[in-house]
């Protein structure tokens, strides 16, 4: 193992807290404003990292290792995407099911963490978080077996990877029905709008917010930090499939790291074109989108 082996997951932990800069300036341009520094989320972190943590007394150890294990679980999940020409740190047959369990696996630590508190409020936004997860879980379950059958391997490093045109011309129809679903996942995974508004904090519509309000300091810090890896572990996953190829894998490289930021500028244009669905709404989003996968998965068997 040498370095180039890192270098995904070197390149997620450096440049992953960049994408919400993107999307925020983004938002702003459209907005008619300057909006925030382009590393205010890196700016954040380091703050919250000098800070201390104050915890209930009604909560347990549940509540604190709940950023803990969520953070770790998506650094795994990390070494697991590859990113350009270049493999994962770590590769093996059906690694997508260990990608996906581990996504899941954020996901229940931190509902455990906000049922922990006791509070009917964060109680609400777990109940919101777990339904909506149980329809985008299999939408992206069944995207990632589509990717499998057509590249005819289980393993993400090879899974994923920039494409060439044949490959487009061959499995079009397919490869465009899986961007569009997980587009739409990125958009539910991450609390984007229009499913989600990481801005707001209204009662009635917080859903991600609402799970992190007890958290401050060090263990906030973590929960933002794995939600930046999580958004770039998303748009790696749709930037594999999009971008071509190239003779140069250093070129595979760069234009990957650029078509990360392009997905960044598409998430900010589209919330700063949509409003936010009503919660009855984003289930039907989610169904669509899993609908779609099975389309695209009918069609690979074809």
């Amino acid at each position: 193992m040498n370095f180039i082996s890192f270098l995904p997951l070197l390149l997620a932990l450096v440049l992953s807290p960049l994408l919400s800069g993107v999307i925020n300036r983004t938002k702003a341009l459209f907005a008619g404003r300057h909006g925030q520094p382009w590393l205010q989320t890196y700016f954040d972190l380091w703050k919250l990292l000098q800070k201390g943590a104050v915890y209930s007394r009604t909560t347990t150890w549940l509540f604190r290792a709940g950023p803990i294990i969520g953070l770790a679980a998506t650094l795994t999940a990390a070494m697991l995407m590859p990113l350009g020409n270049f493999p994962a740190l770590i590769a093996f047959p059906a690694d997508f099911l260990l990608f996906a369990g581990l996504l899941g696996m954020v996901r229940f630590f931190m509902v455990v963490a906000a049922l922990d508190t006791g509070s009917s409020f964060e109680g609400m936004g777990a109940s919101r978080e777990v339904f909506f997860s149980a329809l985008a879980e299999p939408a992206l379950l069944v995207a990632l077996a589509t990717l499998a059958r057509q590249a005819h391997t289980l393993s993400l490093s090879t899974m994923f990877g920039p494409v060439s045109g044949a490959h487009w011309l061959q499995a079009g129809p397919v490869l465009m029905l899986v961007v569009i679903a997980l587009m739409i996942v990125l958009l539910a995974e991450n609390a984007r709008i229009p499913v989600d508004d990481p801005d707001t904090h209204l009662e009635l519509t917080m859903i991600h917010e609402v799970m992190v309000l007890d958290h401050g300091g060090p263990d906030l810090a973590f929960v933002l930090y794995s939600s930046a890896l999580k958004l770039w572990l998303f748009a790696a996953m749709i930037v594999g499939m999009v971008l071509p190829a190239t003779g140069n894998v250093w070129m595979n490289l760069l234009l990957a790291v650029v078509g990360m930021l392009a997905v960044s500028v598409v998430v900010g244009v589209i919330e700063s074109v949509m409003a936010r669905l009503r919660l009855v709404i984003v289930p039907q989003l989610l169904v669509g989108a899993g609908a779609l996968v099975a389309v695209a998965f009918l069609l690979s068997l074809a």
